[in-house]
C-alpha cells in the first residue's frame, strides 16, 4: 500500500478514464492526430476541474483490438498523449493500451513519465474476445525491470471482463488474487462481465480478505452504486458514467462528473 500512498494522496481516489479517439492504422480513424492529441488534453483538463483525483487513458476507439502486441504507431501516439497530459495536468496518470498490450503500456508509461498501467492477462489464461491471451506477469515484471520502471505501479485485473472463465472454473476469485500478489501485482482490478457492468460485492470482498494489496473496482460504478462501493474498495475507474448518457462512446457530462465528486468527497468524510 505504501507504493499506492504515493502515488495518490487522496483515500479512495477516483480515477477518471479518457477513451482517446480511433489511432492511426484502426478501422475507425479520421486522419488528424492533433485533434486526437487535444481533445484527450481537453478531457484532461475538464476532469481536473471538476475535481476527480486521477486520470487514466485508454485507446478504447481502436476496435476491432489487436492481441498483445500493437503496432508503433499506437504506442508512439499514447506515449505523446500521456507525456503532453502529465506535462500540463498535476493529477496521478495511468494507461491501458488493448488488448493486453502491457508491455507497450509499461514503455509508454517509463517514456511519458507516467504513474500506473492496467494490466490485463496478468494471471492465469482466459478466452477474451480477442483470442486467448495467457499470463504476461513473468515477461512483463522482468520487463520492468530491465527499465528501471519499478516505480511505476502494475494493477491487474483478475477474471477480465468481456472473457470467459471456464478454463479456470475450479479457481476462485480469491486465489487468482493470491496468485496475482504472488507475480508481484502492485494492485488488483475487479470488475462486472463487461464495460459499464458493475463489479459483484461479495467478489470484492473475497478479494480484499484474500490479500493486502489495493483493490480497484474498474466497470460499472455510477452515482447511485458509490456508497455501496467506495467503502469497500481502494479507488474506483470511471468512465461510462461520467459520459453523456452513461454512454462510453459518447462526450464528458461536467454535471455528471460534478455531483458524482460531491457525493463521493461526502462519502469519504465519513469514511
Amino acid at each position: 500500500m505504501s507504493k499506492f500512498r504515493k502515488i495518490f494522496s487522496t483515500p479512495h481516489p477516483i480515477i477518471g478514464m479518457i477513451h482517446v479517439e480511433a489511432l492511426p492504422g484502426t478501422p475507425n480513424y479520421q486522419g488528424d492526430i492533433h485533434q486526437i492529441m487535444q481533445k484527450a488534453l481537453t478531457e484532461a483538463k475538464q476532469y481536473q476541474s471538476l475535481g476527480i483525483d486521477a486520470l487514466m487513458i485508454e485507446n478504447m476507439h481502436d476496435v476491432p483490438y489487436e492481441k498483445i502486441e500493437v503496432g508503433h504507431e499506437i504506442s508512439s501516439m499514447m506515449a505523446l498523449i500521456a507525456y503532453r497530459i502529465k506535462q500540463e495536468i498535476s493529477l496521478p496518470l495511468g494507461i491501458q493500451i488493448l488488448a493486453g498490450a502491457n508491455k507497450a503500456a509499461l514503455g509508454v508509461a517509463k517514456a511519458a513519465g507516467i504513474d500506473f498501467i492496467r494490466a490485463e492477462g496478468f494471471v492465469f489464461g482466459h478466452l477474451a474476445d480477442e483470442g486467448y491471451m495467457d499470463s504476461q506477469a513473468a515477461e512483463l515484471m522482468r520487463y520492468r525491470k530491465q527499465i528501471d520502471a519499478e516505480h511505476i505501479m502494475v494493477f491487474t485485473d483478475i477474471k477480465k471482463k468481456h472473457s470467459s472463465h471456464a478454463l479456470t472454473a475450479d479457481v476462485d476469485i480469491a486465489e487468482m488474487a493470491h496468485a496475482a500478489a504472488f507475480f508481484l501485482s502492485d494492485g488488483l482490478i475487479v470488475t462486472g462481465k463487461h464495460t459499464g457492468s458493475r463489479a459483484d460485492v461479495e467478489e470484492v470482498i473475497q478479494v480484499k480478505k484474500a490479500t493486502a494489496l489495493p483493490v480497484c473496482i474498474g466497470s460499472g460504478i455510477t452515482i447511485d452504486n458509490l456508497e455501496e462501493f467506495l467503502p469497500i474498495s481502494d479507488a474506483l475507474i470511471v468512465g461510462s458514467h461520467f459520459k453523456k448518457d452513461g454512454y462510453w462512446k459518447n462526450e464528458l457530462d461536467s454535471n455528471r462528473i460534478r455531483l458524482f465528486m460531491e457525493k463521493a468527497k461526502a462519502i469519504r468524510a465519513t469514511l
